[in-house]
């Protein structure tokens, strides 16, 4: 059920619009601008926060790391290590000319590298993800990455980064899934889950 509903929302991501796109992420950069602003997750002032550089169709912006760093935050970015999937490595983001390409075809900081654990000091982590729940529940590429390294974080420090049309009722999950406090959508902004 999990690939089939993978392959249907990929599907969906390909066939947007680069203006739809360019119009999503745009308003995701409002909103991340907003963050720890009334009823948005509670961080301080010059918070470490953890993103991810959007590839593709992915919901968001390099925009969405400027914003954050504008407001003095420090923005930690994931690395992939070589071998089987394993918790990530993360790196702090120095504006777009840190980044390089890296595995996968990911773009990847160049600056030091900092151990898994990092991820623990972190006031937010924006995930990216195909799809969550209300419950919390997140669909991911299938990999693992992000489940290994966010398994021991709060709850309420994560946020699934989606598109509103993947706020699903209901996403299959197991017991090695990692429930998200919150999503954060171009048109909804920041979303309690859980809740419901």
């Amino acid at each position: 059920m999990k690939i089939a509903l993978r392959k249907h929302l990929q599907s969906v991501r390909i066939n947007m619009s680069p203006q739809v796109k360019a119009a999503a992420d745009a308003r995701l950069v409002t909103w991340i601008a907003r963050v720890g602003i009334d009823d948005q997750p509670a961080i301080g002032l010059e918070a470490t926060i953890a993103a991810y550089v959007p590839i593709g169709s992915e919901p968001g912006s390099v925009a969405m790391l400027d914003a954050l760093r504008d407001h003095k935050h420090r923005v930690l970015l994931p690395v992939v290590g070589p071998g089987d999937p394993s918790p990530l490595n993360w790196s702090s983001y120095n504006g777009p000319e840190s980044l390089t390409t890296g595995r996968f075809g990911l773009l990847e900081p160049t600056g030091a590298l900092q151990p898994s654990a990092v991820i623990n000091t972190a006031s937010l982590i924006l995930v990216p993800a195909l799809a969550v729940d209300r419950r919390g529940t997140r669909l991911g590429r299938g990999a693992g990455y992000y489940d290994r390294s966010i398994h021991a974080v709060d709850t309420n420090r994560l946020v699934a980064v989606v598109y509103d049309h993947e706020i699903l009722d209901e996403v299959p999950g197991d017991d090695l899934d990692v429930a998200m406090g919150w999503s954060l959508t171009p048109s909804g902004g920041f979303r309690r889950l859980g809740t419901t």
